[in-house]
């Protein structure tokens, strides 16, 4: 069972170190050479390289007598440091799987039986920071160093680790990168098994989605009625939509501001949504224009932004006769760094059902997509004050330059004959920077017929690492 902790779920995953997440075959057969060439005793190396995996005793009792083994594993340890640690790889995936633990709100231990010091040297000379390291652990230790961390999943590719999350009742993953096949590890009780870690990712945000939608669910029953912020995009309207599945449409009311920085063509497509799920769609009008903290757009911009839409959608929600306020603020979005934003709502009382639930951005599409959503594959669309690099003032005259070059480029790109999903023309006061797909970019400064859709800017140039969410952020001092 998931823990939930602060209204959001947080998965604690196990992580096995030796053929899950780290290679440390070449490491091993090196050192056991050593071993053989100081101690004189005959060892093949690259047979014991073949049962990576269990206590280090275990082996060396098969080498030498049972008296000299305490003293032979100190040796041995000794030269794992110096030969054994620098030959040891990371598996392709074990950064990304320790950090979709991160992402999904959850904590990552690596439990292992190596011995400390050498977990440790290994995981930092490979860059791999879980959130916690119990070493020194083999089989009935697993079970207990689970059971201690109150752990939900256990992740490993020896048949013992499937035995050990078994025993403490987590979910067995076992992976298939060790010397256990799949059969093995089902039949030592693996409840999934993967190819390696590098699927790892993609199946926990999968596994997690049933309880997040519950949790959903358990966040927006209690509300009664809710006005959504909804500006289109994929995160709103799912709010949107997983409110009137929770309280029906007619306690449930989308509201899109309308302002210079709303795209024009953002507010039909809004509309046509919400009638699709029969709610009251109101447009009241914002006037961040009035704000000098917007204008200015020194780094705080959407601070502003976001304190006129909540001082706003409040009073409407109090005409209307509805107790609360949502955004779409996603689990992601909370953990993004700089959004000066989030802290504006926050202080005004909205709700973030889906940050509450752990929704990360990949999960609502997913999601979305399963309660046949259109707004499942939206590209990220954020405000058009977004365009403007920071301390270059916001005017509605420029914020209609931004729009007009966006829709020219799009329609250009496309009578050419490609296909574009993500787009920005970015104003960085005289000139405009263009950011595209990636797999784009090649094409598109090959094509300076195409880019010469951007007009209004004394130059145009093309971001070669594509596009990318936030880029503004790069430019920017940030203001204490």
């Amino acid at each position: 069972m998931l823990g939930n902790l602060g209204g959001v779920l947080r998965p604690v995953v196990g992580f096995d170190l030796d053929l899950t997440l780290v290679d440390p075959r070449a490491g091993v057969a090196a050192s056991y050479r050593e071993l053989s060439r100081r101690t004189g005793v005959p060892i093949d190396a690259d047979e014991v390289a073949t049962r990576v995996g269990p206590q280090l005793e275990l082996e060396l009792a098969r080498w030498f007598p049972p008296a000299d083994v305490p003293a032979v594993a100190d040796t041995y340890r000794e030269i794992f440091a110096v030969h054994g640690v620098p030959a040891t790889t990371a598996l392709g995936g074990a950064a990304a799987a320790l950090a979709e633990v991160r992402r999904q709100g959850g904590r990552s231990v690596v439990i292992t039986a190596k011995s400390e010091p050498l977990a440790r040297a290994t995981l930092d000379r490979l860059g791999l920071a879980p959130d916690d390291l119990l070493a020194w652990r083999w089989a009935d230790g697993k079970t207990r160093a689970l059971a201690e961390t109150a752990a939900d999943l256990y992740v490993g590719d020896h048949v013992a680790d499937m035995r050990a999350a078994a025993a403490a009742g987590v979910r067995a993953v076992g992976v298939t990168t060790g010397a256990d096949d799949a059969d093995a590890l089902i039949a030592a009780g693996a409840d999934v098994v993967l190819g390696s870690v590098a699927e790892f990712p993609a199946w926990l945000s999968a596994y997690l989605l049933p309880a997040r939608v519950a949790a959903l669910d358990a966040a927006l029953r209690p509300l009664g009625s809710v006005v959504v912020a909804f500006s289109g995009g994929a995160d709103s309207a799912f709010v949107l939509a997983a409110a009137v599945r929770a309280l029906g449409p007619d306690k449930v009311v989308a509201a899109t501001a309308v302002s210079p920085s709303l795209p024009g063509h953002e507010l039909a497509a809004a509309a046509t949504f919400a009638a699709g799920l029969g709610v009251r769609h109101e447009t009241p009008r914002t006037n961040e224009m009035a704000r000098d903290g917007y204008r200015a757009n020194d780094g705080n911009r959407c601070y502003f932004c976001k304190s006129e839409l909540l001082d706003v959608l409040r009073p409407l929600a109090d005409e209307l006769g509805i107790g609360y306020v949502a955004t779409g603020t996603n689990a992601d979005d909370a953990v993004a760094g700089f959004r000066p934003g989030i802290r504006a709502a926050d202080e005004r009382g909205a709700v973030t059902p889906l940050r509450d639930a752990g929704f990360t951005k990949d999960q609502v599409r997913v999601a979305s997509r399963e309660w046949g959503l259109s707004t499942w594959d939206k590209p990220a669309l954020a405000c058009l004050s977004s365009r403007v690099a920071y301390g270059v003032a916001i005017t509605p005259q420029r914020l209609g330059r931004v729009e007009r070059a966006e829709v020219a480029l799009r329609a250009a790109i496309v009578a050419a004959g490609a296909t574009v999903r993500d787009l920005r023309v970015r104003d960085l006061g005289d000139s405009a920077r263009v950011e595209v797909d990636a797999e784009l970019v090649d094409w598109l400064l090959a094509r300076p017929d195409v880019l010469g859709a951007v007009a209004g800017f004394e130059g145009v140039e093309v971001d070669p690492r594509g596009f990318r969410s936030g880029s503004m952020n790069d430019l920017l001092t940030r203001p204490s």
